[in-house]
């Protein structure tokens, strides 16, 4: 397991599980909330870090499945690993289709448990990852001036200098001076470079079917 604070949540409604997984990643350093139902995660604060989510797929009341649908409505992307202690193949199909990353039939051991979470959490350190290097993406697009921001997209469009400078109406020299500055503020070292940052940036939209 990384060093790395993290932190995984488990919601089953069997108390002994509860406290055995918590006892077992408790040993391990790592950082352990237990929930008896989904409605008592619901209310709680999420946690701030990377995170899985060890879920039963069978709970009086709202199914682990009905959580997962409400997660991926709401846009949560949490790393999912359904236990259960009456798994059968539809019920696993329709939580991998959904995104969940492991199945477990109740008794699991406790190494396949790891293995999962350890997948879980490298899962969620990546995405979380990723949305910080766009959002970081983004702050460097907004500190661009407007005519900085208007030459990228065309740049990112395909256009050439000169073709660009007839576009907007200025100078072909007056085009490369504003996309040289857009460069160095982007942080692109070339503008194929340039191209990839408005693809992340979804600056250019796709073109029709």
């Amino acid at each position: 397991m990384s060093d790395a604070p993290s932190t995984i949540v488990v919601i089953d409604d069997d108390p002994d599980l509860r406290a055995s997984v918590g006892r077992l990643l408790r040993s391990l350093g790592i950082d352990v909330q237990l929930f008896a139902s989904t409605s008592d995660f619901l209310k709680s604060e999420p946690p701030d870090c990377p995170t899985c989510l060890v879920l039963d797929i069978r709970m009086p009341g709202e199914s682990g499945l009905d959580l997962q649908r409400e997660l991926v409505t709401a846009n949560r992307e949490i790393p999912i690993i359904f236990v259960t202690g009456h798994g059968d193949i539809p019920m696993s199909v329709q939580a991998m289709k959904r995104g969940a990353i492991e199945f477990l039939t109740k008794p699991f051991r406790d190494q396949d448990l790891l293995d999962a979470i350890q997948h879980g959490l490298a899962s969620d350190r990546a995405r979380r990852e990723s949305e910080r290097n766009l959002a970081d993406l983004r702050q460097r697009f907004q500190s661009l001036s407007p005519r900085e921001r208007e030459i990228v997209i065309l740049v990112a469009r395909g256009r050439l200098s000169k073709q660009i400078a007839y576009d907007i109406g200025i100078a072909e020299a007056t085009v490369k001076v504003h996309r040289s500055k857009a460069m160095q503020k982007m942080r692109a070292g070339s503008l194929p470079e340039l191209g990839r940052m408005a693809d992340k940036l979804k600056l250019v939209p796709d073109a029709p079917d």
